[in-house]
């Protein structure tokens, strides 16, 4: 019931709570990352990072350093939290915190899945994909020559095999299926995981619901952009969009018919809390549209921690974390390439 979880929430969840409210006060601030953008070299990051809760994780890497090693290690703390958090977990809340993985084991499945199209090494695959997405039959995906094989022979055991059933086709993977298949299962569990935060109802339900609606429609978005020139039909892309979020059902009729990003633009303007995001863009402009839509999702991350007593803080740290280890990585990356008067144009401040 709505406005009682403070009678119950502790029993369960307090400890928890206090947990990840921990862990952001931890979160690099724009002190930091100004700091860490006048680095000149890659063992600079690392000396500045050893006064923060990464120094443990980087304290015995070795010189000279790369990017895959700083961006690795950040991931690992990020893992060791969540697997911490997920031990300490009871039901509901467990569920809760295995839901926020299943988009990374997505990310997972088709990065091996294309790689092995691509004649890829399996074990070069398996090192690129995201540890929270992994589970234990991971390494067999590399057999499956279409959707139906991939999920007989494999995914049948996994968390994902109800997302399937509205991808199960004969037809053999290519680059384009493949992708199809990625956005039909995003949608799937988008939805899937709103019904859920549905049901838990209170707190936890109001934040969610922003932010999985957010979400889904950031990728509404993105589809309907990255389908434009290509040969998927208006219906194909109308049945990608997730059912639920604030450009359902009338924004989604109106972007399936779009055929550029201004037509795009005039359809998102519509809409109150997108008129600013693409009023940070130039018309015609669809590059920096991702940096406006993750200064968006930060600011709507933070503002859950605003209220007690509810999921949503564990799903927003979770997002803030790795926004954080993107920023990271953008930074080690212009420094390691010598093209630090582009660092600026991909960090999102989070505070």
């Amino acid at each position: 019931m709505y406005g009682f979880e403070a009678m119950t929430f502790n029993i369960h969840g307090g400890y928890l709570e206090a947990i990840v409210r921990g862990h952001r006060a931890s979160l690099l601030t724009a002190a930091d990352y100004n700091n860490l953008c006048q680095c000149e070299t890659l063992d600079d990051i690392k000396m500045h990072l050893s006064a923060t809760e990464y120094g443990p994780y980087l304290q015995n890497e070795p010189s000279p350093l790369h990017t895959t090693t700083i961006v690795e290690k950040c991931t690992l703390k990020l893992v060791d939290e969540y697997k911490h958090m997920l031990c300490q977990a009871t039901e509901p809340m467990s569920t809760f915190l295995e839901y926020i993985t299943y988009g990374h084991m997505i990310d997972n499945v088709v990065l091996i899945v294309t790689g092995t199209l691509h004649e890829r090494d399996v074990q070069e695959l398996l090192e690129k994909c995201h540890p929270l997405g992994m589970f234990d039959s991971i390494a067999t995906l590399a057999v499956a020559q279409n959707m139906r094989e991939l999920y007989r022979l494999v995914l049948v055991d996994t968390p994902l095999a109800p997302y399937f059933s509205e991808c199960i086709t004969s037809e053999d993977l290519d680059d384009m299926n493949i992708e199809i298949m990625r956005n039909t299962l995003y949608k799937a569990y988008l939805e899937d995981f709103y019904k859920f935060c549905q049901k838990l109802g209170g707190a936890t339900q109001e934040i969610m619901s922003n932010l999985l609606a957010f979400e889904a429609d950031r990728r509404a978005v993105n589809i309907t952009i990255n389908s434009i020139g290509t040969e998927l039909t208006r219906d194909d892309r109308r049945k990608l969009y997730s059912n639920f979020g604030l450009l359902f059902p009338y924004g989604h009729e109106e972007l399936a018919v779009c055929e550029d990003i201004d037509q795009v633009r005039a359809v998102m303007e519509k809409y109150p809390p997108y008129q600013s995001i693409f009023s940070k863009l130039s018309y015609g402009e669809s590059q920096m549209l991702d940096k406006a839509f993750y200064e968006e999702e930060v600011k709507r991350l933070c503002l859950a921690f605003e209220q007690q007593f509810h999921y949503g803080v564990f799903f927003a740290y979770m997002r803030l974390r790795e926004q954080e280890i993107r920023n990271l990585m953008w930074i080690s990356e212009c420094v390691a390439q010598n093209q630090k008067s582009r660092v600026h144009d991909s960090v999102v401040f989070i505070f």
